[in-house]
């Protein structure tokens, strides 16, 4: 039997970051054609692994392998030279420049190339249109700062499929995309792997995406490998769970649960929910809150969790509204029969509304301030104090230790803590303001399955409390396990309907929203 060849093999890979080991003397082999899952928990090491082989980072120790020929302790010129392409989970494009210049110029080898803007909207437009046409002639000449989380999730891997590289380095490539564009980017990897003999190395949390794409897994767990190149046809997804060290239920929702949400209202089931020490306050009472736009109206008491599904446009808008991003416009709603708009979204937040966007980088985490700055950051705002004080020290600690966050220290940066749990951070900045309003823009997004269900305490908790949630999600398993009422948007992002009870599941929010589930 031939000896299988790899494109890339790193050995016994090791990487600290001061007193913090990372990577242990971790393995991986990743051969042409294949798309291999790379699968751990937040923390694990995954991100840094990637940001190792596509030259982000130098290893400390262990050997690297890339198309037969051994590389020293950076690989960048691999980067540089289109061989090896990564799309980070935080993005990585530059807001000042469009989206045309931005998927070109990484082509320009040398610091001397010509820049020429027609060549570089047919190259944009191209590498567009592999995933979204429509996207493509739209936005090819829009400034990146004016794009979505989920606009600027495309381009970035548009980069990354159309620079012709050997490698592609996927880092929750899916997090912010439709179930439809999810597909269409399956579809050109496995064109890509066909006509190229291109390998992909696939990292995700959700189940059912690796078992669609994926071909082998490898498996790391606390910065060791725990199973090496296996075939997902030889491992059940609560076996490579437990591999990960998370011994908890799988990402799918419990089969009879439409059935049992039918039989107790939300407040009910929420009331049954397992206690966790996490601190939090009553909301303010925050009224019956209603919601209504071209004729399709949602109404629900204090304490609901209201899902919205659909494409991202229609969601996005709602968003805006709630939160005071933009003004409600078209869009109509009230507490307790008075209308409520605002003017910025710190008048939002003074009047007891909370915002947790999906995209840390930009959005969420504040990466130059420590721990405890990001912590206390909506109580600035909400308070209009500048300097943490005594209680607030006291309160982040406990917040910390209560949520399972390992930090170094509250002075430590949030870098230094797993994308998941960043997460965790935005979340808990709400947790003491007992908001009467907590919208959530995609909040596990890129986060694992074990912090994932940490999070769906921490907002039933809240909602038991008494605030109200506004979940958006492109996860329909998330929003069936989580929502007793969901607004539903077309494609175009007008609302459609209203579903409750036994109308949230998969194949009603797929038919309500026009898109697969």
């Amino acid at each position: 039997m031939a000896e299988q060849h790899y494109l890339l093999t790193a050995r016994s890979i090791v990487k600290s970051f001061g007193p913090t080991s990372v990577l242990k003397g971790f393995d991986l082999s990743i051969a042409p054609g294949e798309v291999h899952a790379f699968l751990g928990g937040n923390g694990a090491g995954k991100s840094t692994l990637i940001k190792i082989i596509s030259g982000q980072f130098e290893r400390d120790g262990g050997a690297l392998e890339f198309d037969g020929q051994a590389i020293g302790a950076s690989v960048g010129g691999h980067v540089a030279a289109g061989t090896i392409a990564v799309v980070n989970q935080e993005l990585a494009l530059l807001p000042h420049l469009s989206v045309a210049e931005n998927i070109a110029m990484p082509r320009l080898r040398r610091g001397t190339a010509k820049y020429s803007e027609r060549a570089s909207m047919g190259i944009a437009i191209e590498a567009l249109s592999l995933i979204d046409p429509h996207f493509a002639r739209e936005s090819a000449a829009r400034p990146v700062s004016g794009l979505t989380l989920h606009e600027r999730q495309l381009v970035e891997i548009a980069r990354a499929l159309g620079s012709g590289a050997k490698l592609l380095l996927l880092d929750e490539p899916t997090a912010n995309l439709t179930a439809a564009e999810t597909g269409r980017l399956f579809s050109v990897i496995r064109r890509l792997i066909a006509d190229t003999g291109l390998a992909v190395l696939f990292v995700s949390h959700r189940m059912r995406e690796i078992r669609q794409i994926a071909d082998v897994c490898t498996i790391i767990r606390d910065g060791k490998t725990a199973v090496d190149r296996i075939a997902l046809d030889a491992i059940t997804d609560r076996e490579i769970v437990e591999c990960m060290g998370q011994n908890v239920v799988v990402e799918e929702a419990p089969a009879n649960f439409i059935e049992v949400a039918n039989q107790r209202s939300s407040n009910e089931a929420l009331a049954q929910d397992g206690d966790d020490n996490a601190p939090v306050a009553h909301a303010a009472a925050g009224g019956t809150l209603r919601i209504e736009r071209d004729g399709v109206a949602i109404e629900v008491p204090a304490g609901a969790i209201i899902g919205l599904a659909g494409a991202p446009v229609g969601p996005s808008s709602l968003i805006d509204a709630l939160t005071g991003i933009t003004p409600a416009g078209a869009w109509t709603i009230t507490r307790d029969g008075t209308r409520v708009s605002y003017s910025h979204p710190s008048a939002g937040a003074r009047d007891g509304v909370g915002f947790v966007s999906g995209d840390r980088s930009n959005k969420g985490i504040l990466a130059t301030l420590p721990i405890v700055d990001n912590l206390v950051a909506a109580a600035r705002v909400v308070n209009r104090r500048n300097v943490v004080g005594r209680a607030e020290i006291a309160q982040s600690a406990q917040l910390l230790e209560a949520l399972k966050i390992r930090a170094g220290s509250l002075w430590d940066l949030p870098a230094t803590l797993s994308g998941g749990t960043q997460q965790k951070l935005l979340i808990a900045r709400w947790l003491l303001l007992s908001p009467k309003l907590l919208v959530l823009e995609e909040p596990t997004r890129g986060v694992d399955i074990r912090t994932k269900r940490e999070i769906y305490t921490l907002i039933r908790k809240m909602a038991k409390q008494g605030t109200t949630v506004v979940w958006w999600s492109t996860e329909y398993i998330e929003l069936v396990e989580l929502c007793d009422t969901v607004l539903a948007f077309d494609l175009d992002g007008k609302p459609t309907e209203v579903l409750r009870h036994a109308d949230v599941n998969e194949t009603q929010l797929a038919t309500a929203t026009g898109m697969a589930a």
